[in-house]
């Protein structure tokens, strides 16, 4: 089974991800996956609603949890190693895990302990397939697709959720639980057997292949704190969610003690979200047009505030299930805008470990927030619980204003390898370091200002890529001469800049800094290495006069 779009398909509709082959196989094992899960969501639920409502919100938290403790780890996994294989472990994993709840739950031996044990299990299955499922995205489809595929991993959810929570409560109904929990353990069959056939291109030597655990973790953290564009979506992440997950904590509680329904109809009300959901795919193009997304992200927010205003104050369940349509629209259209901002903007080296951080976020605000959700309802009420959730999505829509995601101006993750080989007199080994680099550029007085201005941006991805400080200096001797220097801790940390790490956004950044050369002028570039620790390696103390000559630092063209 081979990968890759459709040809032509980048100028098609919002359905267009789908003609590509190993994208549609995998969107359908999915969705088959995704019904599973919703109904075993219902099952675990509605096992535990008699209990307190702090208790079953504790299944969100459970099931969110580990996302928060293990996506960061799980991001690195996706970086060194192939993502298909990591997917194929998360799958079966995921299998064995529900396999054992279903026959507990048949022998009626799942305590509540036991159930949210055995769901934190699976939540650790979810976060190390997260960030590998996300970055195999941009191998899938095209790169202008991945808004449409972001919207279409939303449907895939949200269909799911539209079919398995009903049919999970029906099943619930009419055989027991431990059935939704068995069906759970099989729908991981297809999504194992299409990666299985899928014959995936040779992929480049992943970017954290030489980094041990930590330093690949750090990797990330640091990236993401030097990208204000990635920063900006976390902070839209993190005001929406908190408010977002009153939803999906209470909704079980609001069927049951304010709608007086039953299994099937708490399933009913999570497919009338999912429905939504749907149909938002459907608008969704059109509403981005028209209201950027920006506006798309507020009005999100906005409407989800609205459904849960109805949910507190109703006890007609007609009229909740209407609420709960456009709240499924809402939902997908924040989610979907959310996720594709953050693909668009990370490049290949870092894309596991950065959506690892987006999905600590998302699942975190979850986990977080769920038990605060049942401990309110269960202090002051449901209604009022419900109603603080949507004060605070009214704020996050208002803070859209204030705070809106960045432009993708000159944002451009494709890899560029423009940085040649640093000329040396000895060959440090990857552990040497850190290695101070020099730049000398020459700049007229008259651009002084813009040069330090346009210099900025140099420095956001210096640091991005691996520098652990930064400086840009101008000579008080020469005024025309300004020195910028960046420490890197190692020799294979700046190796990895050279080859892997800067990207077409990068080499437009040095470009425009380079234009205010003075003319006729390049950059001088340094590799220094710290003489404290020692020789670099045994060429270097053998070099001897050579090297002190040099100063352990050597000329280059510009990198």
């Amino acid at each position: 089974m081979e990968a890759g779009p459709a040809p032509g398909a980048g100028t098609a509709g919002a359905w267009a991800p789908l003609a590509a082959r190993v994208f549609r196989a995998l969107w359908i094992a999915q969705l088959v996956s995704n019904t599973g899960t919703w109904m075993q969501t219902v099952g675990a639920q509605w096992l535990l609603v008699g209990e307190s409502a702090a208790l079953v919100t504790l299944v969100q938290t459970a099931a969110s949890l580990p996302v928060v403790l293990l996506a960061l780890p799980s991001g690195v996994l996706a970086d060194r190693y192939d993502r298909r294989k990591v997917l194929l472990v998360a799958q079966f994993s995921l299998l064995a895990v529900s396999a054992v709840l279903a026959v507990l739950v048949f022998r009626g031996a799942a305590a509540p302990a036991v159930l949210l044990g055995l769901t934190f299990l699976l939540g650790c299955g979810t976060a190390l397939m997260g960030p590998a499922w996300q970055a195999i995205q941009p191998e899938l489809v095209e790169r202008q697709q991945l808004g449409q595929a972001a919207a279409l991993g939303a449907v895939n959810m949200n269909l799911a959720r539209a079919v398995g929570p009903a049919l999970g409560g029906v099943v619930i109904a009419a055989a027991g639980a431990g059935w939704v929990f068995a069906f759970n353990a099989l729908s991981y069959l297809g999504t194992a057997a299409v990666l299985l056939l899928w014959r995936r291109p040779a992929a480049p030597r992943p970017a954290a292949g030489g980094e041990g655990m930590l330093a690949a973790v750090q990797a990330g953290r640091r990236y993401v704190w030097h990208a204000p564009g990635v920063r900006r979506i976390l902070l839209r992440t993190a005001l929406f969610i908190p408010g977002g997950a009153a939803l999906w904590a209470l909704l079980p509680l609001v069927a049951s003690r304010t709608l007086g329904l039953g299994s099937g109809g708490y399933g009913v009300l999570l497919g009338v979200v999912g429905l939504g959901a749907v149909c938002g795919a459907f608008v969704l193009p059109a509403a981005r047009r028209l209201l950027g997304a920006n506006g798309t992200l507020a009005a999100g927010a906005t409407v989800f505030a609205a459904a849960l205003a109805v949910l507190a104050t109703t006890r007609l369940p007609w009229l909740a299930a209407v609420a709960l349509l456009p709240a499924g629209v809402a939902w997908i259209g924040v989610l979907s805008t959310l996720n594709a901002a953050v693909q668009q903007r990370l490049p290949g080296w870092i894309r596991g470990r950065g959506l690892a951080v987006y999905l600590v976020v998302f699942q975190g605000g979850q986990a977080l927030t769920a038990p605060v959700w049942g401990a309110l309802a269960d202090g002051l009420g449901l209604a009022v619980a419900l109603l603080a959730g949507a004060a605070l999505l009214v704020g996050c829509a208002v803070s859209v204003r204030r705070w809106p995601l960045h432009d993708m101006d000159g944002v451009d993750p494709a890899l560029s390898d423009h940085w040649p080989d640093p000329p040396l007199v000895f060959e440090p080994g990857p552990a040497d370091g850190p290695v101070l680099v020099t730049v000398v550029h020459r700049i007229a007085p008259g651009n002084r200002a813009a040069f330090t201005d346009r210099m900025r941006h140099v420095a956001r991805a210096r640091r991005r890529t691996g520098a652990l400080s930064w400086g840009l200096y101008q000579d008080g001797a020469d005024p025309e001469r300004f020195v910028e220097t960046y420490l890197v801790g190692s020799w294979a940390e700046h190796l990895a800049q050279h080859h892997g790490r800067l990207t077409a956004g990068d080499r437009r950044a040095e470009e425009e800094a380079r234009g205010l050369l003075v003319e006729g002028t390049a950059p001088e570039v340094t590799h220094a290495f710290d003489v404290t620790a020692g020789p670099v390696s045994p060429a270097a103390a053998d070099a001897g006069a050579d090297v002190r000559s040099a100063d352990r630092s050597r000329r280059s063209r510009p990198s």
